[in-house]
């Protein structure tokens, strides 16, 4: 149990970076950013298989191919999109406190399984972590971070369903994930996460097009021209990320996926919001303040107690 938090927290480490590189590519859209780092993703994870291609497909049939696209499409691709749009229509607070829950739905999911922790044993824990979400939204919302929503209230009532919609797919990934890791144990989960790679970079394919040849379609009015130089930089840090988030931390994120019970692997998302909490203090260079402490201490104590729940209990 214990590898499996400590592969939990890799994964939150590395997936936390996507939190910051928006701010370093802050003069190029998520639309762009979101299809070059999956292509990238999808192209190293090719490369990486390469020498064992013929051995690692031979024991992939048709229902392992297209679970793939499945979880490719769903956790990744419309995941995204959807997120893009809560942000976009409902606000970017609102659908952040929403994206937050995912620690929550996806215990509640996993809660169903075949002997698992009985729920009533971790309505503490997801009590805590609500409380560490709703005082990030309130500190963001206090310190007038939040921008103003967008459009008509029906407009906004649409983007919320979109960030709802953005939860339902993770939380939904997040279990069939878990469950063909448990179902090939033959396939290692570093394995796994190349061949999602390499159907993440044949979707991405299809969002490359709108995103770098019609930006009108991108959700950006205006696009500036950019230099030599801003490609460069623009595609180092989408290849670091890639490198870093989708190839290493996904690789993380299965192994973990396989150690722990269906119930606890949810709590691990938490790691994600602390890594970037801290990441986007140290981009700001400044200290929590009182509300952001107070998040922090719930999260972790709402992890603790969770894993604490499951000691000494084999589902």
């Amino acid at each position: 149990m214990m590898a499996g938090v400590f592969n939990g927290m890799a994964t939150g480490a590395l997936w936390g970076l996507v939190f910051v590189i928006p701010l370093l590519l802050h003069d190029f859209n998520a639309w762009q950013i979101s299809a070059a780092r999956y292509l990238v993703y999808g192209g190293l994870a090719l490369a990486l298989l390469l020498p064992r291609w013929t051995q690692v497909i031979r024991v992939l049939g048709r229902t392992e191919w297209l679970a793939l696209l499945w979880l490719s499409l769903v956790g990744n691709m419309v995941y995204y999109v959807l997120l893009v749009l809560g942000v976009q229509w409902g606000g970017s607070a609102a659908t952040a406190l929403i994206i937050g829950l995912i620690p929550v739905t996806v215990t509640l999911a996993g809660s169903r399984e075949r002997g698992a922790v009985a729920l009533r044993a971790l309505l503490g824990p997801m009590a805590l972590c609500l409380l560490g979400l709703l005082a990030v939204t309130a500190d963001s919302l206090g310190a007038g971070l939040a921008p103003d929503l967008p459009g008509s209230p029906w407009q906004r009532a649409v983007g919320l369903l979109c960030a709802g919609g953005a939860l339902a797919c993770w939380t939904a990934y997040s279990i069939w994930n878990r469950r063909w890791l448990l179902r090939r144990p033959d396939i290692s989960p570093w394995d796994w996460s190349l061949l999602t790679g390499v159907a993440t970079g044949a979707l991405a394919l299809l969002l490359a097009v709108p995103a770098f040849l019609l930006p009108a379609l991108s959700g950006a009015a205006a696009h500036a021209a950019h230099e030599g130089d801003d490609w460069l930089r623009f595609w180092l840090v989408v290849t670091t990320l890639a490198v870093l988030a989708s190839v290493a931390g996904n690789s993380f994120w299965n192994r973990a996926s396989r150690l722990l019970p269906a119930t606890l692997i949810g709590q691990m998302i938490v790691f994600e919001t602390l890594f970037a909490l801290l990441y986007g203090f140290l981009y700001e260079w400044r200290m929590p303040r009182l509300l952001e402490w107070l998040a922090i201490g719930s999260l972790v104590a709402g992890v603790l107690w969770t894993a604490n729940a499951h000691k000494g209990h084999r589902a």
